[in-house]
């Protein structure tokens, strides 16, 4: 099932795709697409329902974040070899984490907004996984059945921020509207493999990204295991994990985001985003 949440910011209403790409209401059956709503009996009971039935939402109408009261954006740095050699780190023994604020959440289509003093601002397309049950020291190979799908995450960053002056990343990431998600959830039977697929990033029509998940060095499972043993995940959390090459940082000259600029970026099978970039005020 792709799930997603339409309607003006802070009043989204959820609702699923069917199978003719018509957004159907589903606000009847759960109150939104959180951590609640996201449990395998829930969502198994969705897929029973004969999704006809349902309510058109209005196909014009904006598309918000997939989830709604995320508790926790963790996010996995140098998480594929050749961007961790494009960028002069050092390949990683084990995963890289760090969090984006919460507030930096905003729906895949919504205007990116170039922070203040900001001169750095970059891109990264990357695979979200969505938790669905609670994951506490759990092992790999358990790691899946906690996962309730996948989407689209544009990890957006400062570079600046992130990596000038004192402190940890999470400056350079929590921005508002650093945390595109979406347009879907697309639950976790849809997804074959989340190791086999591709994805892309483009800057005014430019290519910039393409890769595949396949040359991640930690995969998801084992993302979501390794996690699991340091903190509890939750329903409703996002684990985005990591980006292909193409950033502007490791551009010659480096290249970054300005006003006026529009990004586009997808993931095979989980829909695209575009945002086009302003200055915030």
């Amino acid at each position: 099932m792709k799930l997603l949440r339409v309607g003006p910011r802070g009043r989204e209403k959820p609702g699923i795709l069917d199978a003719d790409g018509i957004i159907r209401d589903v606000s009847d059956l759960v109150d939104d697409w959180d951590g609640l709503a996201l449990d395998d009996a829930v969502l198994k009971q969705i897929q029973a329902i004969d999704l006809f039935s349902l309510p058109r939402l209005d196909p014009n109408a904006r598309i918000g974040p997939c989830v709604a009261d995320v508790g926790k954006f963790i996010c996995i740095g140098l998480n594929y070899v050749d961007h961790a050699v494009e960028t002069g780190a050092e390949v990683p023994s084990e995963p890289v984490l760090f969090f984006k604020a919460t507030s930096a959440i905003c729906g895949p289509n919504d205007l990116l907004e170039i922070p203040r003093r900001s001169e750095k601002t970059d891109w990264e397309v990357e695979l979200g996984v969505v938790i669905g049950k609670t994951a506490k020291y759990i092992s790999e190979v358990e790691a899946l059945e906690h996962v309730a799908g996948y989407c689209v995450v544009h990890d957006v960053s400062e570079r600046g921020f992130q990596l000038e002056g004192t402190g940890q990343w999470v400056k350079g990431k929590s921005a508002d509207t650093f945390g595109p998600i979406g347009p879907w959830l697309v639950t976790r039977d849809e997804v074959d493999d989340p190791q086999k697929l591709s994805m892309w990033l483009d800057v005014n029509g430019e290519a910039m990204q393409r890769g595949s998940t396949s040359t991640m060095i930690f995969s998801v499972a084992h993302l979501v295991s390794y996690v699991s043993q340091f903190m509890s995940l939750q329903p409703g959390d996002i684990i985005s994990t990591g980006t292909p090459p193409g950033v502007g940082l490791s551009m010659s000259p480096s290249k970054y985001l300005r006003a006026g600029d529009t990004v586009s970026l997808g993931i095979e099978g989980l829909g695209q985003q575009t945002q086009r970039c302003v200055d915030a005020l």
